[in-house]
């Protein structure tokens, strides 16, 4: 029996090893660095309320990607989720921004709430702005500041992207890749959102096919009843049923190749230290490029070695916050959004998922509200480098200076940090093809997934490009471009 070898139980990962189970006799053997599955798209339970870390709408353009997951859970509509747990909730999405200690809604769009929010100089200059972009010739686009204001001006650039952007990624706007802006938003714009609001005034769209939707303007999401990681339990669970096998806590830390193909991999388990071998014929890598490069015994180019190590990422923190209620919902219980985005200077939140909303079911005790205060960083940076007291006290200290809270009702906290969550567009970036070059040759070597291309792919992407790797396998194709294609190729396009 042939083995493949998969580094990391991630989305791509274990959507390999499924791949793997139900369609060849190969058998998958998993490694995971931490103790539990899912990567960012876990579910962690605390005292019985649940978070999902970082928010994660089932919705994608791919049919594949839709039926997969029904497959695994299904839809809400043919099993009644008060008496069933493996079950697939209809959501409905509400995004905000909270901007001068107000709601915007997001995208932001060109409505009453939005003039009285800006005061009507700033959208004369906002419009103005925008006149002056479509007039005037597209300016190249050199960094994802070019990539806002051709699409969206100055003005609302300046108001609406830039200080947000700047705390996602830690860095201004000029220095980091416009590819960025192509990846996470696409056909987004003033004219794709004024058109969607038309539209949604005469027809609100109830259809889980959104295909003709941009990603950033759908009303309807599929959600496990009890969060993303436990569709990956399912899925592990179904795995582990046809021969495949999981290892927790163990670190690949040592890949050997001879003539363009890998041969084998050292293991370290984290628990015992004990040091493993394990030889396979093929090998699927989620781990952060960085990583898989330093570790890398064979003759690797140094100039690999030298774009690997000038690789960038962006760490994520989570506070999960237990509260008996909102100060600024102004007499209701709660706010009706999903996520809010902090676009407030003054704070270093960046967002506020309202798990409430995502699932009922999150939430222990239906009459307490159940907060995810989500902050990037860096690791060993001032806000990583807080203890977990210190840090819970800073957020609940911001939610209190923006008005959401107050301390009062505060019943409890828990704090979660996650490492490398979001691969950056800048460092060295520009240069990846040299990894990409050398990594293609060796045939039996796939990177997918987020870290294991180094892309901000979203889940489905990330399941997408295992799902190819995988036929790729099953078919010989040597050549993967087909699978640095996914997210890139017009059926992953958020707008046609």
């Amino acid at each position: 029996m042939k083995i493949a070898i998969i580094i990391g139980a991630g989305p791509a990962g274990l959507t390999a090893a499924y791949e793997l189970v139900t369609r060849t006799d190969i058998k998958p053997i998993i490694y995971e660095t931490t103790n539990d599955i899912g990567g960012i798209c876990k579910t962690v339970d605390y005292k019985g309320n649940k978070i999902d870390i970082g928010g994660h709408r089932f919705f994608s353009k791919s049919d594949i990607i839709m039926n997969w997951w029904k497959n695994i859970l299904p839809l809400q509509d043919n099993f009644d989720p008060e008496k069933n747990d493996k079950v697939m909730l209809i959501r409905s999405r509400l995004s905000r921004i909270f901007f001068l200690r107000k709601f915007f809604d997001y995208p932001v769009a060109l409505n009453f709430n939005t003039i009285s929010n800006l005061g009507f100089k700033r959208i004369i200059k906002i419009f103005f702005s925008y006149l002056k972009i479509r007039l005037l010739p597209i300016k190249e686009e050199k960094s994802l500041e070019d990539f806002f204001i051709n699409r969206f001006g100055k003005e609302l650039y300046l108001t609406f992207f830039k200080d947000y952007t700047e705390k996602v990624w830690g860095v201004p706007c000029t220095e980091i890749k416009p590819e960025w802006g192509a990846q996470r938003i696409k056909g987004l714009s003033i004219t794709a959102a004024i058109i969607h609001a038309i539209k949604s005034i005469f027809s609100r769209n109830l259809s889980l096919s959104q295909k003709n939707i941009q990603t950033s303007l759908i009303e309807r999401f599929m959600y496990p009843k009890f969060g993303p990681g436990q569709l990956w339990e399912e899925v592990l669970k179904k795995i582990k049923e046809k021969g495949g096998e999981i290892y927790y806590n163990h670190k690949i830390f040592e890949i050997k190749s001879e003539k363009e193909k890998i041969t084998e991999v050292l293991i370290k388990d984290e628990k015992t230290g004990e040091i493993k071998s394990q030889k396979g014929d093929y090998f699927f890598s989620t781990m952060p490029v960085k990583d898989l490069i330093n570790g890398w015994k064979g003759d690797v180019p140094n100039k690999v070695i030298d774009v690997a190590e000038g690789l960038v990422y962006r760490d994520f923190m989570t506070v999960g916050l237990l509260l008996k209620k909102l100060k600024i919902n102004k007499g209701s219980n709660i706010i009706p959004d999903t996520w809010i985005y902090v676009q407030e200077r003054d704070v270093k939140i960046g967002r506020i998922q309202v798990f409430n909303n995502w699932s009922p079911y999150l939430v222990k005790d239906k009459n307490h509200i159940w907060l995810g205060l989500e902050y990037f960083c860096n690791e060993g940076d001032e806000l990583w480098s807080k203890t977990d007291k210190e840090f819970s006290e800073f957020a609940i200290n911001e939610l209190i200076s923006i008005g959401f809270i107050d301390k009062e009702d505060v019943i409890d906290s828990i704090v979660i940090r996650m490492p490398k969550t979001y691969p950056a567009y800048f460092g060295s970036y520009d240069k990846f093809e040299v990894i990409r070059n050398f990594t293609d040759k060796f045939d039996n070597l796939f990177l997918i997934g987020r870290n294991g291309m180094h892309r901000y792919n979203n889940s489905d992407h990330s399941m997408m490009t295992a799902i190819v790797a995988v036929d790729n396998i099953i078919n010989n194709i040597k050549d993967k471009s087909n699978i640095w294609d996914v997210n890139t190729e017009e059926e992953y396009h958020e707008e046609k």
